[in-house]
């Protein structure tokens, strides 16, 4: 399958409800969201089981609690393989991760495609969406973060730089070093 979401390998009979409210890319108006498990269950038709290659989004983590992975616009994850009790997906990090089998999710991309390429042209714009303005530290008072301060342009006056605050920024990584959920990654992002 490819990445555009192409749905011609599925029949009626694959339908099951989504519980998503976005569309996926690449859908016309009488196509239907479809939303299926990893696995056939025997007691259940074998029309639930998704094709190794699939493009998948809004992808469950834990059975039953909804959706958690590949969600933003223009997000896709592929079904790498399957075996026993769990499949490999890649996702849209590049990540390579375990989930179990009978997590739900959702077939083909994400919508909304272009959404960060598009320009908005002024201040204005951001500000009907709600996004504040972005004020860098350094020109800030040391009152209101670590890096303001001094007489003109001055530097950071700081090994490395730091969040307002005062924990590392730019580089650290914030992963905890032994979350349990490290046994289900195949390979890290890069």
């Amino acid at each position: 399958m490819s990445d555009s979401a192409d749905l011609d390998s599925y029949i009626s009979t694959h339908v099951i409800s989504s519980y998503t409210s976005r569309k996926p890319y690449a859908l016309e108006e009488a196509c239907t969201v479809w939303e299926g498990v990893f696995i056939d269950k025997k007691e259940e038709s074998t029309s639930t089981d998704m094709p190794l290659g699939t493009a998948i989004h809004n992808i469950e983590i834990t059975l039953g609690k909804g959706g958690q992975l590949a969600r933003a616009a223009g997000a896709v994850a592929k079904l790498i393989a399957k075996e026993g009790k769990s499949a490999t997906l890649r996702l849209p990090s590049g990540e390579v991760r375990l989930i179990s089998k009978n997590c739900l999710a959702t077939v083909g991309q994400v919508g909304n495609v272009g959404v960060n390429q598009k320009s908005l042209g002024r201040a204005g714009s951001k500000c009907w969406l709600g996004k504040r303005p972005v004020v860098r530290g350094v020109v800030m008072n040391p009152v209101d973060h670590p890096h303001g301060g001094g007489e003109g342009r001055a530097p950071i006056g700081r090994k490395k730089p730091t969040t307002p605050w005062g924990y590392p920024a730019l580089g650290r990584r914030s992963r905890k070093r032994k979350k349990y959920s490290d046994s289900f990654i195949l390979r890290r992002r890069k």
